[in-house]
């Protein structure tokens, strides 16, 4: 039995490749799944099996890509009534791939049909080896059961069950393969470490320690980080059956005349996928802005209108076939277009621009201590803000400034801040939407104000391994 883990790191996102001698299975694949048929092809293993633990919130499945280009079958949670071609699956079911031997658990509580995978290696006894949890049990966490509107109480409990009456029923040598690390929304305070065992879990897993059924529902119910608006419509996605990658949209390299033409059309939008200090420099007035170097599958699915289609400004092409691969991750599949030449082409074309201004953490400070009229907006979340903050920083986090900028004044000078610049930037993009013009980003963020000596340490900052629920 041999197990290669693939990670995405934006989406904090694990598959994995589970061969025997000549065959193979792929576990939680992502969409884009050409990486899984290289590395099944240099193994000389055939892909045979594609395994779903449950219908995905974060991220677009690639099983159907999977199974029209290898012939796999794809086996999904029975409960979960997905209309593509499957074997539904559920408790007590059980398959084998060569000398492996699979067996099927229910485990609901972070989505109602999730399922796991128990998976022994009879060449070598019947033991089992390795738990395939999807986003039942991570690293030190579990998964979170807030994403059913009126479900949480009533999924927790279910997920007190699946974890004290299933997976802690394994040996403590099992190996515990999650679907999501550090950096996932899919749970609150995920580890860093991408596999573990369940007696490891058992002993140092928070989560876990908890006896008492009310209180383990009280603890994943309350406190919980904001769930990004793409969640439910991925889920619903990945239960109908994802469009095929090669049905989606083509993306033509546009002349800034043409991509001025195309912009202007009903339904479009222009997204920038630049670094925020480029962006900060000059950029296409009224575009949203989210770096690609930040968090940018999941910012994209939250605040980008799923109904537009969208063209792209970017350094440069490579660039922009990045983004749209990151873009079809989270289901935003008309990436119709990108500025050929980039905003250097624009400017040339005598077209015009905006600009945000890039700030200083020393400038910040100067800024504050001076007692300058600001609005000083902190976009990160709540539990973030909480941890460390500057004296009269108001909490909005950037998703919500897409509601949230009526509070605000666009007439008094705007400084966003988040913990690098990234999000930040983000928000300014959206506040410029609405009429903000007087904007500045902080680069750096927190981080670099914590650098600088103004202020003190950030729980989040010094923990870099911990888990990330917005950064």
């Amino acid at each position: 039995m041999f197990i290669q883990q693939f990670f995405v790191k934006g989406l904090a996102h694990s598959s994995y490749l589970l061969a025997g001698a000549s065959d193979c299975a792929i576990i939680d694949p992502r969409r884009d799944v050409d990486i899984y048929i290289k590395a099944a092809k240099d193994m000389g293993v055939k892909i045979t099996h594609i395994l779903e633990t449950h219908l995905h919130a974060d991220f677009i499945s690639g099983h159907l890509d999977l199974a029209e280009l290898t012939g796999a079958t794809i086996y999904a949670p029975r409960a979960g009534k997905s209309s593509f071609e499957h074997v539904a699956v559920g408790e007590g079911d059980e398959f084998s791939i060569e000398d492996m031997k699979f067996q099927v658990l229910d485990t609901p509580g972070h989505t109602p049909e999730h399922i796991s995978y128990v998976v022994a290696d009879m060449s070598r006894g019947d033991e089992p080896a390795a738990l395939f949890c999807g986003d039942t049990l991570f690293v030190g966490d579990v998964g979170r059961p807030d994403l059913f509107p009126n479900m949480a109480e009533t999924l927790a409990s279910r997920l007190f069950d699946s974890l004290h009456e299933k997976l802690l029923e394994l040996p403590d040598s099992c190996l515990v393969y999650p679907a999501h690390g550090a950096g996932s929304l899919c749970g609150r305070a995920m580890g860093a470490m991408r596999f573990s065992t369940i007696g490891y879990e058992r002993k140092y897993n928070a989560a876990l320690q908890f006896g008492d059924r009310q209180e383990f529902i009280k603890s994943l119910t309350t406190n919980m980080p904001p769930a990004p608006d793409h969640f439910s419509r991925c889920s619903r996605i990945n239960g109908d059956g994802p469009r095929l990658l090669r049905e989606t949209a083509a993306m033509e390299a546009l002349p800034p005349l043409d991509f001025q033409r195309r912009m202007q059309s009903d339904g479009t939008i222009v997204l920038d996928v630049r670094s925020y200090s480029k962006f900060g420099g000059q950029h296409v007035p009224g575009c949203y802005h989210i770096d690609i170097g930040g968090n940018f599958a999941t910012f994209a699915g939250w605040v980008l209108p799923v109904d537009a289609d969208i063209l792209l400004v970017a350094d440069h092409g490579v660039e922009a076939a990045e983004a749209r691969v990151w873009l079809r991750r989270v289901g935003l599949d008309r990436v119709t277009g990108w500025l050929e030449g980039g905003m250097f082409e624009w400017a040339k074309s005598g077209l015009p621009s905006s600009h945000v201004s890039i700030v200083s953490s020393h400038e910040l400070n100067e800024l504050t201590s001076r007692g300058d009229s600001l609005q000083l907006i902190d976009v990160r979340s709540p539990g973030e803000f909480g941890g460390n903050s500057i004296q009269g920083a108001i909490n909005i986090p950037a998703p919500s400034l897409r509601e949230q900028y009526k509070q605000l004044d666009p007439a008094v000078p705007t400084v966003l801040i988040c913990s690098t610049g990234h999000r930040s930037s983000l928000g300014s993009s959206l506040l410029a939407q609405h009429g903000f013009k007087n904007l500045f980003n902080v680069a750096g963020g927190m981080t670099g104000y914590q650098a600088a000596g103004f202020t003190g340490e950030c729980p989040l900052c010094i923990a870099p391994h911990g888990p990330r629920f917005m950064g």
